[in-house]
């Protein structure tokens, strides 16, 4: 049994929300500059060379790539041969979460009450965590700064099994067809299928913290992200929807198993700052 003081949780993660929203990874900043060559519209091209000076900005002058910093989403595997001292996992995240932004002087966005009071609580926690227990004796810590703007443009469809494929390329096409440009396009289209209602949200989710463009390991699924990903390049929106041919850099699908009843769907997008790092310990 390995000990891990949470302390090193909390440092870890501090460190993690800084470096996610100033650098932005190798993944999605090459397929921002691999999209120059496939943009037909100059306007769109124009748009991309913006967006890609602005990546430098933030790398040179230390700050961060967008000022939505984003709610802190975080995936966790925990060794089951990990005992932690000193605290809770989620205590332990928490404190890293209000380190960081504190620190780092990254926007605070939470509000804890949503609906009335809506007030700020202070230090943009709580984060969101998902734990899984997994063999071994490391923590792996995925962690995402999810923007308010991408986020609202997210839908779950319950469809009949019926559906199939075409019906589930339907929902997500004419979903990101209606979102339009308010996710700041190129955008990242993650999709989840199977599960519960709550479960192929998360499945959604999921999918964004994929390196960009790396293709799903089953070929079925493979080749209907890059269905998907021409169809919704078809619909012309282009970069920050000024019309082009780069409407999003991929479509990342991830699934769970269903019921016989259901073919549950989600849609989750990310803007073209789609910030994700990890970390083992």
């Amino acid at each position: 049994m390995r000990e891990l003081a949470v302390s090193t949780i909390t440092d870890t993660v501090a460190g993690m929300c800084e470096e996610a929203n100033i650098y932005l990874g190798e993944d999605v900043s090459g397929a921002l500059k691999r999209s120059l060559e496939v943009e037909e519209s100059p306007t769109g091209k124009e748009v991309l060379k913006q967006l890609i000076d602005n990546l430098e900005i933030a790398k040179n002058e230390q700050i961060p790539i967008c000022q939505d910093t984003g709610f802190a989403v975080f995936f966790v595997e925990l060794g089951q041969e990990v005992h932690l001292t000193g605290g809770t996992l989620e205590e332990a995240i928490n404190a890293g979460v209000k380190k960081g932004y504190t620190e780092g002087y990254l926007r605070k966005s939470i509000v804890e009450d949503p609906l009335y009071d809506r007030k700020n609580t202070g230090d943009n926690t709580p984060a969101v965590i998902y734990t899984a227990i997994v063999p071994g004796d490391k923590v792996k810590i995925a962690f995402a700064p999810k923007g308010g703007g991408s986020e609202n443009m997210s839908a779950v469809k319950m469809l009949k099994p019926a559906d199939g494929e075409e019906g589930l390329i339907d929902f997500v096409v004419n979903h990101v067809k209606t979102a339009g440009p308010n996710p700041c396009p190129p955008i990242v289209v993650g999709v989840g299928i199977g599960g519960t209602f709550d479960k192929v949200a998360v499945q959604a989710k999921k999918a964004l913290f994929r390196p960009v463009g790396q293709p799903h390991p089953d070929s079925r699924f493979a080749a209907l992200e890059n269905k998907i990903l021409d169809k919704i390049n078809d619909l012309g929106v282009g970069p920050q929807g000024f019309g082009g041919r780069v409407f999003a850099l991929a479509v990342h699908i991830e699934t769970f198993p269903s019921h016989i009843a259901s073919m549950a769907a989600a849609v989750n997008i990310n803007c073209h700052a789609c910030r994700h790092l990890e970390k083992i310990i």
